[in-house]
């Protein structure tokens, strides 16, 4: 099959950890910056804990055990990273659909999300997971 009739690869990732409680979110992040890289389209489904990731309120902090203002500790925030994928789909000419899980959402109060995220439920898992080319759902322990 020749690059020109060659159909664009969808990936769909589901994540449960939030931020800052393990490796998973870190890793996820990666995952989905090389595929946009290579211009797949990726879906990301966020449960439970893991709609704090992308909650826009989110701020940097100090270090004061370094003696580091905000500034100069230059904390990353997971809000951040979450845009910075994003920028990265619009430059790769590939698309990234981030649902918040509504139910998660509500019970966390993590209404204020940054922009590009939406809320959905997993009916919107289920159907990215049949359409897509690849699946990979990162549990929690």
């Amino acid at each position: 099959m020749s690059e020109q009739t060659r159909t664009k690869k969808t990936l769909t990732i589901a994540l449960m950890d939030g931020p800052y409680v393990s490796n998973n979110p870190t890793t996820v992040f990666r995952i989905v910056d090389a595929a946009l890289h290579k211009g797949y389209d990726v879906n990301v489904f966020a449960y439970e804990s893991a709609v704090e990731l992308s909650i826009a309120k989110q701020q940097p902090h100090q270090n004061p055990v370094k003696g580091r203002t905000v500034e100069e500790a230059d904390h990353p925030t997971t809000k951040r990273l979450v845009e910075n994928l994003f920028a990265a789909s619009r430059r790769n000419g590939a698309k990234l659909d981030w649902i918040a899980c509504g139910l998660c959402v509500d019970e966390r109060g993590s209404f204020d999300q940054v922009e590009g995220v939406r809320r959905g439920g997993p009916g919107d898992f289920l159907a990215w997971a049949q359409q897509s080319d690849q699946t990979l759902v990162i549990g929690t322990k």
